[in-house]
């Protein structure tokens, strides 16, 4: 049974997590990351969603100009996982989703991974949640890199069907 200090440590570790933090007050957590689908990623137990863009869902898939259908979905999380490698990866905190996940942008090696996810076509830009990867949308597209180069539901539509 815990004690009353014991208590105290819980209710502030969780309040840490859960309280998003203050203008000027960013937080970062870095470490080892494991993805979760294409725009969420686990560090430390800390579940963490890729701030202002969102990723075809797992079990989603994409259709080539065949016709023929493809796990775009399953492959954008295998290509984020890909790029992160075992490399440590450093998430800045902007917000707490409605399901209690940090919702930040993360970089490897300095590089904007969420830039990355919507430039490379696994992911487009959520503007939603802000505006922040519109052009690198807009040249992933013009280039038909990844889902571009296919026709799929929007994430966002997909999940509501």
């Amino acid at each position: 049974m815990f004690g009353l200090k014991a208590w105290a440590v819980v209710l502030c570790v969780a309040t840490a997590l859960t309280v998003p933090p203050s203008a000027g007050q960013a937080k970062t957590i870095t470490g080892t990351a494991s993805v979760i689908d294409g725009d969420t990623i686990d560090i430390h137990g800390i579940r963490i969603r890729l701030h202002a863009i969102d990723a075809i869902e797992s079990r989603q898939r994409c259709f080539l100009p065949s016709g023929k259908a493809w796990n775009c979905g399953r492959d954008a999380a295998f290509a984020l996982a890909n790029k992160i490698g075992r490399a440590p990866v450093s998430c800045s905190v902007r917000d707490v989703d409605r399901y209690g996940r940090l919702v930040a942008v993360c970089r490897k090696d300095g590089e904007d991974l969420n830039a990355w996810l919507v430039a490379s076509g696994w992911a487009v830009a959520y503007r939603r949640y802000g505006r922040d990867y519109i052009r690198q949308e807009n040249a992933a597209r013009k280039s038909q890199r990844g889902i571009w180069a296919s026709e799929f539901m929007m994430p966002w539509d997909w999940r509501r069907r």
